[in-house]
């Protein structure tokens, strides 16, 4: 044993190595020559063990650069994007660049919208392809363009009535502007089975509108018809826009509210034709308003409506006295303006109209068709 007290044969001791770690801290400078036995069987020890799996926490992997809050705003953005259409789906449309006829379909109307469709590219419709030119391009078809709300129980009806009622006016809706045997001039049976038969005045509308038809007494107020010897509808596509809202009438009644443009593509019957295949357009928005009775206090019939009011504003539809169809005009056949106001009949933006023509009143000027 060394009298010097050393370990091991080393010349520092424990206590001395301690103190250097101790004394390096606060800035002194001289460090002993070489490491105790102690820290020499720390290290000997730690060579001697094997080796940790390759990865298994032998370092500390780099922090990734922060590329996060990129994202972050685009998340955002997606989010205010949504619930804009969610809100407001009929204004949303064109914000990424949908222009006309080269997007794709229109999002279905909920609620009026607040200006009329942009401008279609340049181009006359065919008999391939009818709607072109025409905001119509983008319109659903049929019934699909007539957005129906959702049910709720109101006034005298449970929500499946309510719902029962709205599909019931939503088909009243086809029989008399979409249904092809009534295009064609037949008589719209199927719709008149719809309208309560003991509203009386509005059954002598009807009898004496397709016998005697009168600037008073049109069937094109409710109908659509064209005469088959004089026109032919282009294909088997109606393109519509518009909407059936509803609320509590009178004597708790459901009213509901039919707001629909029918957009008709036309061209001459073969014997008018004379090799002419020129396609027109005729253009009809109705705003039909209708009663679903408590039959415990109105007269009705179960599965009827009485109706409360009926307008419609016609473009390319005939000017001259009512002959109870449909007659669009062609090319130089169209007339101008005889003192009407210029409308464009795409424009759902404000109330109904009336009619563009009239016995006395002459035609407006439709500035697209």
């Amino acid at each position: 044993m060394n009298a010097g007290g050393d370990q091991g044969g080393s010349s520092t001791s424990d206590e001395e190595w301690e103190r250097f770690l101790r004394e390096s801290a606060d800035g002194v400078p001289d460090a002993p020559k070489e490491p105790s036995a102690r820290a020499r069987m720390v290290t000997r020890r730690l060579r001697e063990e094997p080796a940790p799996p390759e990865g298994w926490r032998t370092h500390r992997p780099a922090r990734r650069p922060r590329r996060l809050k990129g994202w972050y705003v685009v998340g955002l953005l997606a989010s205010v994007a949504l619930l804009a259409v969610a809100l407001d789906p009929g204004r949303v449309t064109g914000w990424f660049g949908d222009d006309g006829g080269a997007g794709g379909p229109l999002a279905a109307e909920s609620e009026r919208p607040d200006q009329a469709p942009p401008m279609e590219p340049a181009g006359l419709p065919t008999l391939d392809e009818p709607f072109r030119g025409s905001p119509a391009a983008r319109w659903d078809s049929g019934t699909a363009g007539i957005t129906l709300p959702a049910a709720r129980a109101t006034g005298w009806m449970s929500e499946a009535q309510v719902k029962d009622a709205l599909d019931r006016s939503r088909d009243f809706l086809a029989a008399s502007g979409l249904d092809p045997a009534v295009l064609r001039g037949a008589r719209p049976a199927e719709a008149i089975a719809l309208i309560n038969p003991h509203q009386k005045d509005v059954q002598d509308y009807l009898a004496t509108s397709f016998r005697a038809p009168s600037e008073e007494n049109d069937p094109l107020l409710l109908f659509s018809r064209f005469d088959k010897e004089h026109t032919r509808v282009v294909g088997d596509v109606v393109k519509t826009r518009g909407r059936i809202s509803y609320r509590e009438g009178e004597r708790g009644a459901l009213q509901v509210t039919a707001d629909v443009t029918y957009v008709y593509p036309v061209t001459r019957a073969a014997a008018d034709s004379g090799g002419d295949d020129e396609v027109a357009r005729t253009i009809v928005r109705r705003e039909t308003v209708l009663n679903w009775d408590d039959p415990a206090k109105v007269i009705t019939e179960r599965g009827t409506f009485s109706l409360v009011s009926y307008k419609a504003h016609m473009t390319n539809g005939g000017c001259d006295a009512p002959t109870g169809y449909l007659v669009p005009e062609y090319g130089t056949e169209r007339r101008a303006t005889d003192g009407g106001a210029a409308v464009d009949p795409y424009d759902r933006s404000g109330p109904v109209t009336e009619r563009t023509g009239s016995v006395d009143g002459g035609c407006g000027t439709a500035t697209r068709s």
